[in-house]
């Protein structure tokens, strides 16, 4: 894939400095970037690195001076990382599927693919699916019966998509998620442990017998999915016990994931690799959820609401809040608890010496 650094520009809504015919075929840090590569230098940090590397063009800073740095040519950014999305998307040529459907692969006759699909080898669509326009599907992909697809979607290898779920416009599915598989819903005939623990943290011991004779809730509903969101490589989706799980417009998942049933997420938000949203959970929009963090079941986490790596949320967050910590709080609070925790020690060290002077006192009267 070659694009003149002139195009470049162009799409990036930069400024082009010097040759802007020369071709480029990749991309790469300026220490390591070839003559045909593009080196990405968005910060003032990296300038010394191009004397390691036969870079000729850039992706720089606002202000750079190019020359200095010997270059033939350059594009400056005043946010050099709000050029990124589309720049990779240039140069990004995806998985290589053919154009049609491999010969391997296994469709029923009632189900639909629009025109211009490439579907790989060991594709397996089962009975009534609809794919839209433009669907590329890689090898060992399985979507079942009655699913429904948007056009211009990504499916990586290895992806499961279940029988009724529904997918919006330009999903990116990658390597081995699931969508759609049955939520983690078990029930007793009689009152469990855990419920006794819920209603009373006093008595959990007194469960009655027999109650650990799980029984298994069928998942009937399925998981609807709005345009232009991504799931990251062995994330998963459950779906609903009854209503459909749902995820909103433009919400990114990283890899390893877990949404379970009946949880509802918002439009543009941004969960983190490791993180898990259990059962009955309510998103809000633009909601970010770093590494680890854990959302019990049946709470809400208002809109705008920025959760720090590892957090445990336990209860509901208003709007706008930022939280970390296990019990999730007020960021600021919870930095002021790390601080006062890494001060215990010393405070110990204190007490004692406080009991042994007044021991010491003691014994003289």
């Amino acid at each position: 894939m070659r694009h003149t650094l002139a195009e470049i520009a162009a799409a990036l809504g930069g400024d082009l400095l010097g040759d802007g015919s020369i071709e480029i075929t990749g991309t790469a840090e300026p220490a390591e970037a070839g003559a045909d590569q593009l080196a990405i230098a968005i910060d003032p940090k990296y300038a010394d690195a191009f004397a390691e590397g036969g870079a000729r063009v850039a992706l720089l800073w606002e202000g750079a001076d190019w020359q200095a740095l010997g270059l033939d040519g350059a594009v400056t950014l005043p946010r050099g990382k709000a050029g990124m999305p589309e720049l990779t998307r240039m140069m990004d040529e995806g998985p290589e599927i053919a154009p049609g459907i491999h010969p391997s692969a296994v469709i029923d006759p009632t189900a639909e693919i629009a025109e211009g699909a490439a579907i790989g080898p060991l594709v397996v669509i089962g009975p009534r699916a609809r794919i839209g326009a433009r669907a590329r599907i890689d090898t060992q992909t399985s979507i079942g019966e009655d699913v429904w697809i948007g056009d211009d979607v990504l499916l990586h290898a290895g992806v499961c998509i279940a029988r009724g779920v529904r997918i919006g416009h330009r999903f990116i599915g990658n390597q081995n998620c699931v969508v759609g598989g049955d939520g983690f819903s078990f029930t007793t005939r009689d009152k469990s442990a855990v419920e006794e623990l819920r209603g009373d943290l006093d008595h959990a011991g007194n469960a009655v017998a027999g109650s650990s004779q799980w029984q298994r809730v069928h998942s009937l509903g399925a998981v609807e999915i709005g345009d232009d969101v991504e799931l990251g490589a062995g994330s998963t989706i459950d779906r609903g016990t009854i209503r459909a799980t749902r995820i909103g417009r433009g919400t990114k998942i990283d890899n390893l994931v877990q949404i379970g049933h009946n949880a509802v997420l918002g439009e543009d938000c941004l969960v983190c690799g490791q993180a898990g949203v259990a059962g009955s959970a309510r998103i809000g929009n633009r909601v970010v959820l770093a590494g680890r963090v854990a959302v019990s079941d049946n709470l809400f986490v208002g809109d705008d609401v920025i959760a720090g790596g590892g957090a445990g949320i336990m209860t509901n967050v208003p709007a706008g809040r930022a939280v970390l910590g296990t019990p999730a709080v007020k960021m600021d609070t919870q930095l002021k608890i790390n601080r006062e925790l890494r001060r215990l020690p010393r405070l110990a060290d204190t007490i004692r010496e406080l009991q042994k002077a007044v021991s010491q006192m003691t014994q003289k009267d």
